[in-house]
């Protein structure tokens, strides 16, 4: 009687199969991933949360002390009026009116700082003739200027261009638009470019490097600190909201709300071109001590816009070329159109023209930061980190 033995298969011989290898993970996760990281070690910071805070204090001591110091919600003013004296004050908000049955009563209410003031009937001129005042308004130290106003002759007024932006906004619209830009990415820029070079001055860099591609690092750290800044801007916009409508300004909302929807399309373009030029500036420098000369230019690219449009923006010949300009379009073409300068074509030109900007930036961006990014020592040269081959 006899066995059949077959000898077993060697691994990776005839007979056996060979183990399957697990294909290489995708890009997005992995970028997802490295964002997600971002922006948790953003988040967990306290000067992070602090600075956020501030910031959203800020804006919401912006919007609610103009109000205030405005007199919205210092109560209405108590005034003292004797024998239909104030009919001028009747159905005015901010006023109310307190019968007096003769000038002594009122004047008695008034230095008991019962009412604020008193409205009397404005007594004779000793020749005769009137004073030229209807009423005689009586206080104990100063006179309420609205009260003043109230019952002054106002003269008849003409408008040669009634729908024009009044000029506190043309400042301060330009001027809110430049801030949050100028604040949103000079803040996320420096926090990527300190990242940077504190991985690479620290060796982490290798590791994340041993598990992601330069190009999907870079553009986590884009993404994820993006994300932080929409996040921070959206929260600047819900504090600003609140602020509006409780302090009975929500007419502005009907007047900023279309420039503001094309401002967070331009944001988000403008912020990933800035973000990707500090991530590859930054790593061309190994020491957190060279981060502030290497990111110079950059953070000109930043001001100079920002400064650009808060000047100028009286100035529809260089509104118009700055609304073009891929660093200062975000907050040019936004106000423009909140002016209503701008035609239906000219945001749409602007925002495709940052877009191909925006690509062109960020593959370059890439290519220096991946030939930069192991290279430690002295600073890398701008042309050899686009001259090296890969």
């Amino acid at each position: 009687m006899s066995t059949d033995v077959r000898p077993t298969p060697a691994h990776g011989g005839p007979g056996r199969t060979a183990p399957e290898v697990p294909p290489p993970p995708r890009t997005g996760p992995l970028v997802a991933l490295v964002a997600g990281r971002e922006v948790l070690a953003q988040v967990r910071t306290r000067s992070f949360q602090v600075s956020t805070v501030i910031l959203l204090l800020v804006v919401l001591a912006g919007v609610v002390l103009p109000s205030l110091l405005g007199g919205r919600f210092g109560g209405d003013t108590r005034v003292a009026v004797v024998a239909g004296a104030g009919a001028a004050l009747e159905g005015r908000e901010g006023f109310e009116t307190v019968p007096a049955d003769d000038a002594d009563e009122a004047r008695q209410l008034v230095r008991d700082e019962g009412v604020d003031a008193a409205v009397l009937p404005a007594p004779a001129a000793s020749s005769g003739e009137g004073t030229g005042a209807d009423v005689l308004v009586v206080a104990r130290t100063e006179a309420p200027t609205a009260l003043v106003e109230a019952l002054s002759v106002t003269p008849e007024v003409e408008l040669t261009d009634p729908d024009a932006t009044p000029e506190a906004l043309r400042f301060l619209v330009p001027f809110a638009f430049g801030l949050v830009f100028f604040m949103a990415a000079l803040g996320s820029g420096t926090m990527i470019a300190q990242n940077t070079v504190q991985e690479k001055q620290t060796r982490v860099v290798e590791i994340l490097l041993a598990a992601v591609p330069a190009r999907v690092l870079m553009a986590g750290k884009i993404l994820g600190n993006a994300a932080l800044a929409i996040g921070q801007v959206a929260a600047i916009a819900a504090v600003a909201v609140v602020g509006l409508v409780v302090t009975g300004q929500d007419d502005l909302l009907t007047l900023v709300g279309a420039p503001v929807a094309w401002f967070v399309g331009f944001f988000v373009l403008g912020f990933a071109l800035l973000a990707a030029i500090y991530a590859a500036s930054a790593s061309l420098v190994s020491r957190l001590e060279d981060v502030g000369s290497v990111l110079q230019p950059v953070t000109w690219l930043v001001m100079l816009p920002y400064f650009g449009v808060v000047f100028f923006s009286s100035n529809a010949t260089v509104m118009t070329v700055l609304s073009y300009i891929p660093f200062s379009a975000p907050v040019a073409m936004p106000v423009r159109l909140f002016f209503g300068d701008a035609a239906w074509w000219e945001p749409l030109l602007a925002l495709v023209l940052l877009a191909a900007s925006t690509v062109v930036v960020v593959l370059v961006a890439a290519r220096i930061y991946t030939r930069s990014l192991l290279r430690t020592g002295t600073r890398v040269r701008l042309r050899s980190a686009l001259r090296e081959r890969d």
